[in-house]
């Protein structure tokens, strides 16, 4: 890794099982974390530019790494990635994604899915569909685009215009696609998340993740009945970008009703969810990615969730702190970071 947020350069040796990063904060843990993510899966989970990841003066960063016995090559700049696996360059995203590995990606800000606003919520579906199902990735990439170019165009004109439904169709025709594959994985994660649940609070309840859209009789119908208002504000108002998932815990909302403990559980069953439908779905084991977590659990919440983890399965796990690690008997190597330095 080279000129890598505050890494000028950097080269690991990673055990099979993972490892643990311990460090104060900002001395880059996460960073590593991150360039991980980024790497298998060419998105980052705390930047939105590229050019944010370059280290402070640089034009341009670096990763590589063997996954799945495969050599993978990232670089990115001011203009975007490039990528290579084996050292030939991909063309597109969707080429070297199938190429590379699955990703799980659990941090404290986690508990945004059940107490933040339904932008998470998506983020999390999306991140997993992405993975499982490449045609997914196909029709949100479109659907993002035509959403940009219907809300530029309906500053200048009514929703009912030909210039706006031309937008409009190509948002039927993917939205539509995007919530039914939404809702079918809402309804694989509900069995894993109310397990997941029930072993990590020691408690039998049921978990219920739903799909919540305007679009219930299909984006058409939802356009149509919010023509007046998208002309008045300029704002597309029906689509997938606006969907949400209700969870409840037991039948009540979550969101209202969980306590704090309650509501952590269920963020932390949440994602361990997506590691059991990436395993089912994906074709192989995912990447853990496990963001100074564990200071902010219990320590009954901590070995459950230890035991939830795949033995299987590669960790890599961030702490400022590992007396608890050792005092429950982890058997992860640890290295300590300091100043952009592995030591």
């Amino acid at each position: 890794m080279v000129n890598f947020r505050c890494f000028e350069e950097i080269s690991l040796e990673i055990a099979p099982e993972g490892g643990i990063y311990v460090g104060q904060n900002a001395q880059g843990k996460t960073s590593l974390l991150e360039a991980v993510c980024l790497l298998l899966r060419l998105q980052s989970p705390r930047a939105r530019h590229v050019r944010q990841l370059a280290r402070e003066g640089m034009e341009e960063f670096g990763i590589a790494g063997n996954a799945w016995e495969q050599e993978l090559q990232l670089r990115g700049s001011g203009k975007g990635l490039t990528f290579r696996v084996e050292g030939e360059e991909m063309k597109s995203r969707r080429t070297y994604l199938s190429e590379s590995g699955l990703v799980v990606w659990m941090g404290n800000s986690d508990l945004d899915l059940v107490r933040g606003g339904g932008e998470s919520r998506r983020r999390y579906l999306d991140f997993i569909a992405s993975q499982i199902d490449p045609e997914y990735r196909f029709h949100w990439v479109r659907y993002r685009k035509a959403l940009a170019l219907r809300n530029k165009s309906l500053k200048f004109h009514a929703a009912s215009e030909s210039s706006v439904k031309a937008f409009t169709n190509l948002l039927i025709e993917h939205g539509n696609e995007i919530i039914k594959r939404r809702q079918v994985l809402c309804e694989q994660l509900t069995p894993a998340s109310t397990e997941n649940h029930s072993q990590i609070s020691g408690k039998e309840e049921p978990i219920t993740i739903t799909y919540h859209t305007r679009a219930r009789q299909g984006l058409a119908e939802a356009f149509a009945e919010v023509e007046e208002s998208e002309t008045r504000r300029g704002l597309t108002l029906a689509g997938p970008h606006r969907d949400d998932l209700k969870l409840t815990i037991a039948g009540r909302p979550a969101r209202e009703f969980g306590s704090e403990g309650q509501q952590r559980t269920l963020a932390l069953a949440l994602k361990l969810a997506q590691g059991d439908v990436l395993r089912e779905k994906g074709g192989q084991n995912p990447i853990y990615l496990i963001d100074d977590i564990f200071g902010e659990l219990d320590p009954a919440r901590r070995n459950a969730l230890m035991t939830r983890l795949p033995s299987e399965c590669q960790k890599l796990i961030t702490t400022t702190t590992v007396d608890w690690w050792k005092s429950e008997g982890g058997n992860l190597p640890v290295s300590r970071v300091e100043n952009g330095q592995v030591l």
